[in-house]
């Protein structure tokens, strides 16, 4: 790969770095020499080319044998690397040039890796999921152990939920694992949670979950499952956390230590696959002055996701105050047209609940679906998205929403 040096000019004002691969027609995103990084809108920018510099070469091809673990990257953080020529930051390191700089994770198990897809993770689209669903399902079928895969942090929890419903009664752990530093930061976390997340492939809870450190030292890891786990912090090492439940398990491989926690599935189940998925569902964070306006171009999707304040709420005016907009009526027309309209919390704990106050029951008689389920905003929508892949019937699609299937709906809060 190549990067341009030029200097820029915009307002009387120059800057000069290197142009990144984040640009696009209307904007150039530049790395300064301080290294801090800015965008320019190309209008009105004159650019004069300084000369180029060669980046990170591709790799050469190595062959590898089939290992217990099959470690699948989708790119992200943990398969990322600082180019020190420029101080820019590549999806690029294969899970080939990562293992090779881990001698320690040979003596945990044997293994080999692929390369499904190089973005990081806010690039990441439901049909990315259905493709690591079906290679996840080919590692099975030929006799893995258990299944490490490599994921940006951002949103890692959305994967990890998306692929517990395509993946029920997986056979053997299915390990999500990132970093929040890239592999060659000394600072790194990269190496402690691929090392635990192999650890954790080779255990005995046969479930979909996220491997990732539990402090913000180089302690242990825990274990989360898919459908619970949550990024709840932008940096720190101890981003992920279990929302509602405990952890599955407390992990360290130094000490070849593995403490399950709660209850959990054990290997050998029949793997029940699914990756049919809808890429046409919204998540809609409901605010003060959310607009009726924009609630009603909602009806262009097959399937709206409401984060709704508290017990599950949206503007409604039930009481027809003064000086209060309602999305009620936009609402009710979209049930009232067969989009399943669904319900979570964004509250961080507890459940939906729409019998308590009276623009609760309103929705809840208007056809929104969530009261009694403790989902996660994402898991709810991840969930809508692969139910309404495999299931058109309005009614079939809201008693499955509401069929607990992976861990995503709680009988009993604990928290």
């Amino acid at each position: 790969m190549k990067l341009k040096r030029v200097k820029l000019n915009k307002k009387g004002i120059t800057y000069e770095g290197f142009i990144l691969p984040q640009s696009n027609e209307k904007t150039i995103v530049l790395k300064l020499e301080n290294g801090y990084n800015i965008g320019l809108s190309k209008e009105g920018t004159s650019i004069e080319e300084l000369g180029e510099i060669e980046v990170l070469p591709k790799p050469k091809e190595t062959t590898q044998q089939r290992g217990e673990i099959a470690i699948l990257s989708m790119g992200g953080t943990i398969c990322s690397r600082v180019e020190y020529k420029t101080g820019a930051v590549f999806p690029s390191t294969t899970p080939g040039e990562l293992m090779h700089n881990l001698p320690e994770l040979e003596k945990i198990c044997s293994f080999h890796t692929k390369s499904l897809f190089a973005i990081l993770s806010e690039d990441m689209a439901p049909r990315h999921w259905s493709i690591a669903a079906n290679a996840i399902k080919e590692e099975i079928e030929q006799g893995v152990d258990g299944v490490v895969v490599l994921h940006g942090t951002d949103t890692m929890h959305y994967s990890s939920a998306a692929l517990s419903y395509m993946l029920q009664d997986t056979p053997v752990p299915i390990v999500l694992v990132g970093a929040q530093r890239s592999p060659d930061r000394p600072s790194t976390d990269a190496r402690l949670n691929i090392l635990n997340a192999a650890y954790t492939a080779k255990g005995p809870i046969a479930q979909v979950g996220v491997c990732m450190h539990a402090d913000t030292n180089d302690d242990y890891a825990h274990f989360h499952l898919g459908t619970r786990v949550r990024k709840m912090h932008t940096s720190s090492r101890d981003a992920f956390q279990s929302i509602g439940v405990k952890p599955l398990a407390k992990v360290d491989f130094r000490k070849e230590r593995f403490e399950p926690r709660c209850n959990y599935n054990d290997r050998g189940g029949k793997l029940k696959f699914n990756n049919e998925v809808s890429e046409n569902v919204a998540l809609i964070y409901s605010y003060p002055g959310l607009k009726s306006k924009l609630v009603d171009s909602l009806a262009d999707y097959d399937g709206i996701v409401f984060a709704g304040t508290g017990l599950g709420h949206v503007a409604t005016n039930a009481f027809d105050a003064k000086n209060v907009s309602s999305i009620f009526p936009e609402v009710k027309a979209l049930c009232d047209s067969g989009i399943p309209v669904v319900m979570a919390s964004q509250c961080i704990y507890g459940r939906v609940n729409q019998n308590i106050y009276t623009p609760g029951r309103m929705l809840q008689e208007a056809g929104v679906i969530g009261t009694g389920a403790d989902w996660t905003p994402e898991a709810a929508y991840t969930k809508l998205c692969w139910v309404l892949g495999h299931e058109k019937d309005p009614k079939k699609v809201a008693a499955e929403m509401l069929t607990p299937l992976a861990g995503e709906i709680t009988p009993r809060s604990v928290v």
